[in-house]
């Protein structure tokens, strides 16, 4: 399915204040805005017309728009983040996304859902439970799902050291393919599944995105760019240090369809 539109928002003065877990220390604020752009015109030479968001200071982790919405079978669901401090992300994102699905379904209350764990694949669709997304949300989330035609099953991430959202260690390359690093690559819930494992030491790369024919991946994992590419995908290299910095990955900064 080619895609044609994606919303996106940079990160804002506050970008650092944000929740990150990854010990890396604090983000270089001008570097990850010039990341941030080159990111937005690699989206835009691949066919995206982008919707762009103004940068929020508000919400410091307000750039990783991919945690309150999902865009999935031609319908959009607001989510309910599962950090407190992340609720009021949710309404740009249903302002954003409105004038394309004017009427989006929404996670209720006790559940909550991080757009980052739920991996769509082929017409099914993995959803993560983790510390961000709770039995109850996936749950809603997979009965919208199967309302729009899609099967789905979810995969408690809870024990798996060092991801914070599924699609930190998964992410799909087409067909029945998927890119896994560590505990995923031999998890029987992806039974069935051509499995193709990040190379050690390159974890960080297992977040990767698909556009109109070619395959984002974060730039300085070369022997994950190099079985990609003999693989036969179209590898475009994309500067991350900063989001990588804030727990934050190539599909976190775009929802996309």
């Amino acid at each position: 399915m080619r895609l044609t539109r994606a919303i996106v928002c940079p990160p804002a003065r506050t970008f650092s204040a944000g929740i990150p877990e990854s010990g890396l220390g604090p983000p270089d604020l001008p570097l990850a805005l010039g990341q941030h752009e080159a990111y937005c015109r690699t989206l835009e030479r691949l066919g995206l017309g982008l919707v762009r968001l103004a940068a929020d200071p508000e919400f410091p982790d307000s750039t990783f728009v991919e945690d309150a919405a999902i865009v999935a079978a031609g319908g959009a669901i607001l989510t309910r983040p599962g950090a407190a401090s992340r609720a009021g992300e949710v309404a740009a994102l249903e302002a954003a996304l409105r004038p394309w699905f004017p009427q989006p379904a929404r996670i209720e209350p006790p559940g909550t859902v991080d757009g980052g764990d739920v991996c769509e694949a082929e017409g099914h669709v993995f959803i993560g439970i983790s510390r961000r997304t709770n039995a109850e949300g996936a749950a809603q989330l997979a009965a919208w799902l199967g309302r729009r035609g899609l099967t789905s099953s979810s995969i408690d991430i809870r024990g798996f050291g060092g991801l914070l959202h599924l699609k930190t260690g998964l992410s799909w390359l087409g067909g029945r393919r998927l890119l896994a690093a560590g505990e995923f690559a031999g998890h029987g819930a992806l039974d069935g599944w051509e499995i193709v494992r990040v190379p050690a030491g390159e974890d960080y790369a297992a977040n990767c995105i698909g556009v109109n024919g070619a395959l984002l991946v974060a730039d300085g994992f070369p022997a994950t760019s190099a079985v990609l590419t003999g693989l036969g995908y179209e590898v475009l290299p994309v500067a991350m240090s900063e989001f990588r910095k804030m727990d934050g990955g190539l599909s976190c900064l775009s929802v996309r369809w």
